[in-house]
């Protein structure tokens, strides 16, 4: 996105990122306790919180997409790491809330529009349940942030533009209609992304979409990176995530 496309329509001005600056994102999945997990997207919630208690020590407090973009526009997200959590799983809120409301954390959870309620079909062996439109609303009314992770989990790059406005742009608009409010963050898919789907991202009138890598030709507020966390992850590797992620990112062709 550049910065007269933003000005162009009226949004806020463009943020030039630095790739080493860039603040730490973590990107979770589940928080549950299961038996089948394929793909390695669930961190029970005993690991859960022991990694938010290595921020803790780290002197480092997790927040939302939103509060951390707002913090890096003002120059103060030294000490901030987003907490995101994808596809919008029932035990993010049983399990993942209660602990980041008790440590004074917030998180932005990245939703599916046009499957609340329903489980991800999209991976084999794990019928997990996604939040409903009523819990959605419940996680807003505890502050949690909610964005769009698309309105069936598609990959978007490559994408005909018709499949991009309603993954992007449509899926904002219904998530708006669920939590009565303004939706401000879009997360891509499978990491999937292209220059048209930045495009489309920032079109729908998103302030901001995270990615999972971006190679440093596309940093900027429609392409965060960000890094997964899974359930081996204990204090050693947390703390080594946080130092090659911004090495990665700098790296990144």
């Amino acid at each position: 996105m550049s910065g007269g496309d933003a000005t162009a329509r009226g949004g806020p001005e463009p943020l030039r990122l630095d790739p080493g600056d860039l603040p730490l994102i973590l990107m979770y999945h589940a928080v549950a306790d299961v038996t089948n997990d394929p793909h390695l997207l669930s961190v029970s919630p005993r690991r859960f919180a022991a990694q938010l208690a290595w921020l803790e020590r780290m002197g480092l407090r997790g927040v939302s997409i939103a509060a951390l973009v707002a913090a890096m526009r003002a120059g103060g997200a030294g000490r901030l790491v987003g907490l995101t959590f994808d596809d919008g799983y029932v035990s993010v809120l049983e399990n993942a809330v209660p602990e980041l409301t008790r440590r004074g954390f917030s998180a932005t959870v990245f939703v599916i529009s046009d499957r609340l309620g329903g489980t991800n079909e999209w991976d084999a062996g794990t019928p997990w349940r996604l939040l409903s439109a009523a819990q959605v609303s419940e996680l807003a009314a505890v502050g949690i942030e909610i964005g769009s992770h698309s309105a069936s989990h598609a990959r978007l790059a490559g994408a005909d533009p018709e499949v991009l406005a309603d993954e992007i742009g449509g899926s904002r608009q219904r998530l708006s209609q669920v939590t009565d409010a303004e939706i401000r963050g879009f997360a891509y898919p499978y990491g999937s992304m292209d220059l048209a789907a930045r495009r489309a991202v920032a079109d729908a009138g998103y302030e901001y979409a995270c990615a999972v890598r971006a190679p440093r030709p596309a940093l900027d507020l429609m392409a965060l990176p960000r890094v997964y966390v899974g359930e081996r992850d204990g204090p050693g590797r947390m703390t080594a995530k946080r130092l090659l992620f911004r090495r990665r990112a700098t790296s990144a062709a």
